[in-house]
């Protein structure tokens, strides 16, 4: 029997796609109706439990098909991230059951207007407050259950020094990356309710469904509640974490990231580096980098010199990471080769477990960025 030509196979191959496309439509039409149901119900957008069920049962059937369970997977989060997406624009439960509305200052920023979005998705009636309209802001709050600041960090202790007219059961609550000063701020404005988030994505987020949210405890846990509930039911993952705690992880999490990044970037520039030549030449772990460097100088200088000029601790803190370089450095250029692998096996062994688990992590998510690579 005659196999079958290159063409023939093609064309199955292109049958088979067809029906997978076919497949993939067919499959978001339900999850919209699910995200329908789910609206009604007031249930989150993402329930981590029958995600993790879900991934495991068609890991096993793809491992009993003969089929590498991870792609199994990595098609699935990708079909999950688009369902997600489809749930969301059947909008959300409100958490409240009054017409109280939510105040945005700062709504017409890139991340202010992303909260607007998800307060409208979910039928409340949104202020925006911004420069110019400042003066319908006593207004706006009359009766509001929600006043969210969310202003650059070097305004945003003045903005909330102005709020002291809010009705008493209002939840005061703000989006700064920085937290202890903000939440000290806003306990001493306004008696009532007090919670500080720290949103930890960007504004170019198209779902909150996994997003980490870090809130800080203020004032009244019980009647912001119904605000918890509410940014879980859009699908985020709220971490609770007390201010001073939270700054101190942000000091290496954000600031010294951007810093780094940040010397990076200038000193490229300051070597004349033919980014095309990098591009070309590098290999998709350089590549990433040099993207995350790249990112960094797409978005607002002033976000990340706020960042890192908020607190003198940071400084401190940059120098000692100066002086670790340095030493470092030193040790190198005398010749300290043994000495760099006894501190690399120090650093190996403070890491522990979490040096496999990452490594494994960060070669699934370099092999997905070598695949979208344009060749």
């Amino acid at each position: 029997m005659a196999k079958p030509s290159l063409d023939a196979l093609r064309a199955r191959i292109d049958s088979i796609d067809s029906e997978l496309v076919r497949l993939l439509a067919q499959r978001l039409q339900v999850t919209g109706e699910i995200g329908e149901i789910k609206s009604q119900l007031g249930q989150p957008l993402y329930v981590p439990e029958r995600e993790r069920a879900l991934l495991a049962a068609r890991r096993e059937e793809a491992r009993q098909q003969g089929i590498n369970p991870q792609l199994a997977e990595d098609v699935l989060r990708r079909v999950m991230r688009e369902s997600y997406l489809s749930q969301k624009g059947r909008g959300f439960k409100k958490a409240r059951e009054d017409d109280r509305a939510v105040v945005v200052i700062g709504g017409r920023g890139q991340l202010g207007s992303l909260f607007v979005h998800w307060f409208e998705l979910s039928g409340y009636p949104v202020h925006v407050i911004d420069t110019d309209n400042v003066e319908t802001l006593p207004e706006a709050v009359a009766d509001a259950a929600l006043v969210l600041v969310s202003v650059p960090i070097a305004s945003t202790e003045a903005v909330i020094s102005s709020l002291t007219n809010l009705p008493q059961d209002c939840v005061l609550a703000d989006l700064t990356s920085v937290k202890s000063r903000p939440l000290e701020a806003m306990l001493a404005a306004h008696q009532g309710p007090v919670v500080g988030l720290h949103p930890m994505f960007g504004p170019n987020v198209s779902s909150m469904a996994k997003q980490l949210i870090v809130a800080t405890a203020g004032r009244q846990a019980e009647t912001y509640s119904w605000l918890i509930t509410q940014l879980q039911t859009w699908g985020a993952h709220i971490e609770w974490l007390d201010a001073t705690s939270h700054d101190e992880s942000m000091s290496l999490i954000q600031v010294m990231r951007h810093m780094s990044t940040f010397a990076y970037g200038v000193h490229l520039m300051e070597e004349d580096a033919s980014l095309n030549q990098l591009k070309t030449l590098s290999s998709p772990i350089y590549r990433l980098e040099l993207m995350m460097v790249g990112r960094l100088f797409a978005q607002s200088p002033a976000l990340y010199a706020d960042i890192i000029l908020d607190a003198p601790q940071n400084f401190a803190m940059i120098r000692r990471y100066l002086q670790r370089f340095a030493n470092l450095l030193e040790a190198l250029e005398q010749g300290g080769r043994d000495s760099f692998i006894a501190e690399f096996n120090k650093v190996a062994d403070w890491f522990g477990e979490d040096a496999e688990a990452f490594l494994a992590e960060s070669s699934a998510l370099l092999q997905q960025a070598d695949d979208a690579k344009a060749r």
